[in-house]
């Protein structure tokens, strides 16, 4: 987790926190990983669901007081 970059989507409603996920992680190698938090509810639906669509891990997912933190393994 420590080479991970954070990518902080607090604040930002649905669809947004999946939209800005997939453009960021395009810009990522194989491999890379990406922290996402968001405060958006659905984004506990929606991001997992991203990851499975778009064949990324999902390595951790935490529920956090004010929203949820993913790991996220970019695909190759």
């Amino acid at each position: 987790m420590a080479d991970a970059l954070i990518y902080d989507l607090r604040g930002l409603k649905c669809p947004l926190p999946v939209l800005k996920t997939r453009r960021r992680m395009a810009d990522l190698q194989p491999g890379d990983e990406l922290i996402v938090e968001t405060t958006d509810p659905l984004a506990g639906i929606d991001i997992p669901h991203f990851c499975n669509e778009d064949g990324h891990a999902l390595v951790a997912q935490e529920r956090l007081d004010a929203g949820h933190r993913f790991h996220i393994r970019k695909g190759g």
